[in-house]
């Protein structure tokens, strides 16, 4: 093929599929859906303190949504909502006649030929949005636990009630003796 649409490092970007499945436990997810073409592609994620840690997606879509899914698979570890976000809006800039993002994200530059083609635009973002609404689904379902209980063992309250390093005058620690003597003696 010579279309500029259609390159031979696109074309093996999807065949790779870099991410591609599920993930034993996802944090978020999140379908993205262009309904002018057909294409859907499911991002789910596993996200530790704000950042991305796992990454899956599901894509019945064209090679162009394929292999936009399939760079995310294989670099978005690491990336938090404000490094997503700036990465789909330096693609966006890159498919209006901007510079490809920077390492990890060179491969995007395989989407040159599409910045002709406005219609296929979204089609190169689309994993962008479910990959973003999946870790906006995680954060929101984060927020929305009670916060865990705090155990405190009667072995980590011994040594701070005879630690010589805390101030035994300090109140909260006369407290937490007080505390001791009456609950677990």
């Amino acid at each position: 093929m010579s279309d500029p649409l259609y390159r031979k490092e696109l074309l093996r970007l999807a065949a790779d599929a870099a991410g591609a499945g599920h993930l034993a436990h996802a944090d978020g997810a999140a379908t993205a859906h262009n309904p002018a073409c057909g294409d859907r592609v499911t991002m789910e994620v596993q996200v530790e303190r704000g950042r991305i840690t796992g990454l899956a997606h599901q894509t019945e879509a064209c090679v162009l949504t394929q292999a936009s899914a399939a760079i995310l698979g294989a670099h978005a570890g690491g990336l938090d909502r404000i490094a997503l976000k700036a990465l789909a809006d330096h693609v966006a800039a890159m498919l209006n006649g901007g510079d490809a993002p920077p390492a990890p994200y060179t491969d995007y530059g395989v989407f040159d030929g599409v910045a002709g083609h406005k219609g296929r635009h979204v089609c190169v973002l689309l994993p962008l949005k479910a990959a973003l609404e999946a870790l906006e689904a995680s954060e929101a379902s984060a927020d929305a636990q009670p916060p865990r209980p705090l155990y405190i063992s009667l072995a980590l309250v011994t040594i701070l009630l005879t630690s010589p390093y805390f101030c035994a005058s300090s109140a909260p620690i006369q407290k937490l003796r007080s505390v001791s003597a009456t609950t677990f003696s």
